[in-house]
Formats: structure tokens, sequence, C-alpha cells
């Protein structure tokens, strides 16, 4: 469970500051962001880690800290599924991560789905 809850940990972490080593540490190499309604855009999107860690280097995603509470954490062995919420000052998000366990004995993320909210403006 303390590993699954660091690799989490690590993965927001190194969006929140733009750390494209630590990301890449926790990524699988087949990680894959997948969204639909994705920044916006219609229909469905997939993004695999070299994009996203390319998204990440030129400023696209990151940069922003986020409030993150752990809503869930379903694991049986080799596999783990985590429901985050996370709260940024521009956004809202609800976010579900497939993890695995590699032979290492490190878990590492392979999928990543969030929906974002913008926030309203206050007035």
């Amino acid at each position: 469970m303390e590993k699954i809850e660091q690799a989490i940990t690590n993965f927001v972490k190194g969006g929140d500051n733009s750390d494209t080593v630590l990301l890449d540490n926790v990524l699988h190499k087949d990680f894959r962001v997948t969204n639909n309604g994705f920044m916006g855009t219609p229909g469905f999107t997939i993004i695999d880690k070299q994009k996203y860690l390319s998204n990440i280097k030129d400023g696209i995603f990151g940069e922003l800290a986020r409030k993150m509470i752990i809503e869930s954490i379903d694991y049986s062995e080799t596999i783990a599924m985590i429901k985050l919420r996370l709260e940024s000052s521009e956004n809202y998000f609800v976010s579900y991560n497939s993890l695995v366990l590699e032979t290492d004995n490190e878990c590492k993320l392979i999928n990543n789905m969030a929906v974002v909210e913008a926030k309203k403006d206050k007035q």
C-alpha cells in the first residue's frame, strides 16, 4: 500500500513541478493518458508517455500546485486502481489511475483518466 501511495504522490508532484525525471521514473513504459473531451477538444484522446513528458517539458501541462485527496485505492497483488480528487488554482480534477507492480518490485503508473472542470470565476 505504501508503494502505491508513493507512486501516485510522485505522479502528482512530478506534474505539479514539471519534473520529467520524477515522472519518467514513476510512469510505465506503456503509460497512456486516456480522456474524453481532453482540454476542451471533442472526442476521445490518447497521449503516450513520450508525448506526455514532452507536454510537461514544454509547459502545456503542469506547473500548477494541486491539493490531492486519495478517495480510494483498490488493489490485488500486482495491480491497483486509485481514484483521486485534485484541485489547482484553475481546475478541479477527478482522476482514475491504474498502476502495475513491475518485476523490480516498483509500482508504475500505466493509465491516467481524468475529468477536468474549470473553476468558475467568483464575483
